[in-house]
């Protein structure tokens, strides 16, 4: 099953990685680790939830005002 991560810096350094599917998210010191161990968080959940994707998650962007 192909799932979906975000991966965003973590203000006290490494990343969080986020699973939209499944709402999983966890932490790692580099990019590699973070996805190991958002696929290890994702399965476990898994496990006790199982999913059925009807489809492949979009990312995209907006804008948003900026207040000075």
């Amino acid at each position: 099953m192909e799932l979906s991560a975000v991966l965003t810096p973590a203000i006290e350094g490494g990343y969080i990685a986020f699973n939209p599917e499944t709402g999983t998210t966890t932490q790692g010191e580099s990019i590699e680790e973070a996805l190991t161990n958002l696929q290890e968080a994702t399965e476990l959940y898994l496990e006790e939830f199982p999913l059925t994707v009807s489809g492949r998650s979009l990312l995209t962007t907006f804008h948003v005002a900026a207040h000075a």
